[in-house]
């Protein structure tokens, strides 16, 4: 019978015991861990905010310097085209200047 007193004993000690580690004092003495551990979580979520807001702009900013790469090529490919010696010849002839069909004369210093 003294067993059985025992055994029934025994679930009510380790919850006594469950209760003895969280009371008051043990909660007052840790405090400062538990600050600590919050802290540390909220700066584990500001990371996380701060890494996907960085993300996101570099993101727009690789999206931007694509834009800017057309726009550098379409410029080129136009500044290229115009530069060939068949367009020039059209967009002087209004202010009349005309493609030279003789060589041009070499001026000499006679005193020399």
């Amino acid at each position: 019978m003294s067993e059985e007193k025992v055994n029934k004993s025994q679930p009510a000690n380790s919850k006594s015991d469950w209760k003895k580690f969280f009371n008051y004092r043990f909660l007052v003495k840790n405090i400062p861990f538990f600050l600590f551990l919050s802290a540390l979580a909220v700066a584990y979520i500001y990371n996380g905010h701060y890494a996907d807001k960085l993300v996101r702009k570099i993101a727009t900013s690789e999206k931007n310097i694509k834009e800017l790469e057309y726009e550098y090529k379409s410029i080129k490919s136009e500044v290229i085209f115009r530069s060939k010696a068949s367009e020039l010849v059209k967009a002087v002839e209004p202010l009349g200047l005309r493609e030279l069909k003789k060589p041009p004369v070499q001026l000499t210093d006679s005193t020399r």
